[in-house]
């Protein structure tokens, strides 16, 4: 039997067995939301034939309930934008007005006099940045400075007003509807993006743009790649206070993102984005639709994320562990994925195309490189522009990536779990670079070493999954002290046959992957 023939048959078996799994995975979390839901925290009367609904994640439960009048305010603010380029023939500085305009007023609302302390801390950074951002030792400055702010917002909760003065004390009545301090952690990362386009800017980096379009499929085509956008030089009247501040509080990516560079943003608002063409936004916005739907399905009938907050998890057989911890990942990335591709689909309407968050899915990601760069994908790409390479880069990729990953903790929170998150990702990375590396210097010679290493591969998939479920669970759901119990519940007796049950499942899942990736780059 040749290879072709082989893998096609491979390929039938695979399918049939991820269509039994998730035929058994679903009818157990209905039987286990059957029987459970009375003890269950979070759930309330839903619309889907009198069903409860799984409202128990606050994050979910806010944007679900002002999705009406979130869509009516974008809805009102893009068509004012739109018009007012349209008919003045606007370009960025005329239309960075227009956005800061639109935007303080929608920060008003959300954070009343709180929007005195945003624009303080932007207008220090922005003279920080005048003043210092051509000193080789700016990075330094920058970095001290915004990490310092970070931590100070979240230890002082966003501060008092009457801390600064009896006189002052009456503002705290004005808060506004959501807190700043919350939001501030998107506005850190485009404070530092700033900062280092102009820093760059003024060291004249050498970016061959005619090349690049050459070079580049998409640019070659008359459209604008993400690393144009972000490359190519500005002009020194783009990097002024207006565009600046329009930037930190632009409208539509205020709340989540996804998260846009300083250059990228700045070319756009002057030319915006001709990448999706009208009907390919409305199709990215009915899609958005009918995934908001299959959300309403899984909060109205597996209850995945109240099994977590209730903490029933810890009364259930490792089986049911698994399905509820296998359910809860999958009800995070739905539900990521619903919040920053509806903000995204804003700013498109509005010309300003941002990187795509989770252009893959959770259920396609075998390795943990892979999981990160399709995750918050633009927090990726901001990651490595802004940190990772400024530190060295690939040539010190082991060191590197405990400072990037205890910085995505602390920019998250600071809590012990999720400082326990970063490093558990990290002790779990090193050992897939060192089979990277050695993987690299394998050459298959035959067909029976293209199996064995495919094969191995699968058995790596597997294992990095599990390491994955763990180190997630461990940061959004358990905590570290879950983690003896996690651990010491699937090595006893009973936990042992659903631990080679996830392995197995995990490798075929990996093995479907791989075709998976196979008939891409054959279309390719």
């Amino acid at each position: 039997m040749d290879r072709s023939s082989w893998r096609r048959r491979e390929l039938v078996f695979l399918v049939l067995y991820a269509f039994a799994f998730y035929v058994f995975i679903i009818r157990r979390s209905l039987q286990l939301a059957h029987d459970h839901y009375g003890r269950l925290y979070g759930l309330r009367y839903g619309w889907f034939w009198d069903r409860l609904n799984d409202v128990s994640d606050a994050q979910w439960r806010n944007f679900r309930g002002n999705l009406p009048i979130l869509t009516a305010v974008f809805g009102i603010f893009t068509l004012m934008a739109n018009m007012l380029r349209q008919y003045h023939h606007l370009k960025a500085k005329g239309m960075s007005v227009v956005w800061l305009l639109i935007s303080l007023v929608y920060l008003s609302y959300l954070h009343g006099a709180c929007l005195i302390f945003i624009l303080l801390i932007a207008s220090v950074n922005f003279l920080l940045v005048k003043i210092f951002g051509r000193k080789k030792y700016f990075p330094f400055v920058l970095w001290i400075f915004n990490i310092c702010i970070l931590i100070c917002n979240r230890v002082f909760e966003g501060y008092r007003f009457s801390s600064f003065g009896h006189h002052l004390a009456y503002l705290d009545n004005f808060r506004g509807t959501f807190r700043w301090h919350i939001c501030f952690n998107f506005v850190t990362l485009r404070l530092i993006s700033f900062g280092y386009d102009y820093h760059w800017a003024c060291h004249n980096p050498h970016f061959d743009q005619k090349k690049h379009i050459l070079s580049c499929p998409k640019c070659s085509s008359g459209q604008s790649c993400y690393l144009l956008l972000q490359e190519k030089n500005l002009q020194s009247g783009n990097f002024s206070f207006g565009i600046y501040l329009s930037y930190l509080v632009y409208a539509p990516l205020y709340i989540a993102g996804p998260i846009l560079s300083f250059n990228a943003f700045a070319s756009q608002l002057d030319t915006p984005q001709k990448n999706y063409l009208l009907r390919q936004v409305v199709w990215y916005g009915l899609r958005w639709f009918f995934s908001f739907f299959l959300m309403e399905l899984m909060t109205h009938f597996l209850y995945y994320n109240a099994f977590a907050i209730s903490g029933l998890w810890k009364q259930l057989s490792p089986m049911e562990v698994f399905i509820v911890g296998y359910g809860v990942l999958n009800f995070m990335w739905l539900k990521f994925f619903l919040i920053w591709r509806y903000f995204r689909f804003w700013a498109l309407v509005s010309g300003i195309e941002a990187p795509e968050n989770m252009p893959k899915c959770i259920n396609n990601c075998y390795n943990l490189e892979s999981f990160w760069k399709n995750w918050h994908a633009s927090f990726n790409k901001w990651l490595v522009r802004y940190m990772y390479i400024p530190l060295g880069g690939s040539q010190r990729k082991l060191v590197n990536i405990w400072v990037v990953f205890t910085f995505v903790a602390v920019w998250h929170d600071l809590e012990w779990k999720l400082l326990s998150w970063a490093w558990l990702t990290c002790i779990f990375f090193v050992p897939e670079m060192i089979v990277k590396s050695a993987a690299k210097t394998f050459q298959v010679h035959s067909a029976f070493e293209d199996f064995i290493f495919r094969e191995l591969s699968a058995v790596a998939g597997s294992i990095t999954i599990t390491c994955l479920m763990v180190a997630n669970l461990v940061g959004y759901v358990i905590g570290p002290s879950g983690m003896n119990w996690l651990v010491s519940r699937f090595l006893q007796k009973e936990g042992l046959p659903t631990l080679g049950g996830m392995f197995v499942t995990f490798y075929v899942g990996t093995k479907l992957m791989f075709h998976i990736r196979d008939a891409k780059q054959r279309r390719d």
